[in-house]
């Protein structure tokens, strides 16, 4: 993957995430959510924030180098977490943005989520299992790139996506909080992903 654009995941992604939130925010306080223009930029925000932190996993990666034995596969199982997980999350994002167009009113929203959501698996894949995934893989791949030596991040990055997957994970109103964690987190694996290094990952 392009230096310049896992760099720019590793910013991006959090901050479209955080952009998300606060205009979840902002477009509930009135006592409704969607649809209208504050719904669709917000989850336009949000499904490419999604890609965005797909591509960090990605990059993440990179980073790993070939590691060997657990924490190589512990470092694939992140990478396809955080994968997956972005798709499903995008997936999710999409829909809202379509429900938020093709709907004149919440109710017609609603009746949009209930025929989408009415598919076997959909539910378990795009709506509850799918996106925690997309926490899940950065968490995995920081806490191996944290363990062992060479350390390539430092002990609290991986401490710091905990932190903000609690943070949205238990309330969605935080989630501005939480992207904010995670934008932290990425700050030394944005430095520490030189040119040479992601060509020539180190095998120690």
């Amino acid at each position: 993957m392009d230096t310049t654009l896992t760099r720019l995941s590793y910013t991006a992604g959090p901050a479209l995430l955080m952009a998300y939130g606060i205009i979840r925010l902002l477009d509930g306080l009135d006592g409704t959510r969607g649809p209208g223009l504050a719904w669709t930029a917000g989850h336009v925000a949000f499904l490419i924030g999604a890609l965005l932190l797909g591509a960090a996993c990605v990059g993440l990666r990179r980073l790993a180098g070939p590691r060997a034995g657990l924490r190589g596969i512990a470092a694939d199982l992140g990478l396809a977490a955080g994968l997956l997980g972005a798709l499903a999350t995008a997936v999710q994002a999409a829909v809202d943005v379509y429900a938020g167009l093709a709907a004149a009113d919440r109710a017609g929203m609603g009746e949009i989520f209930d025929q989408v959501q009415s598919y076997p698996g959909v539910m378990l894949a795009v709506y509850t299992v799918g996106p925690a995934l997309l926490f899940a893989g950065p968490i995995v791949l920081g806490g191996v790139l944290a363990a062992g030596s060479p350390r390539l991040l430092p002990v609290w990055s991986p401490v710091m996506m905990v932190v903000g997957t609690v943070l949205a994970a238990t309330d969605l109103d935080r989630l501005p909080l939480g992207a904010a964690c995670f934008w932290l987190a990425f700050v030394p694996a944005a430095a520490a992903y030189r040119p040479s290094r992601a060509a020539i990952p180190s095998s120690r």
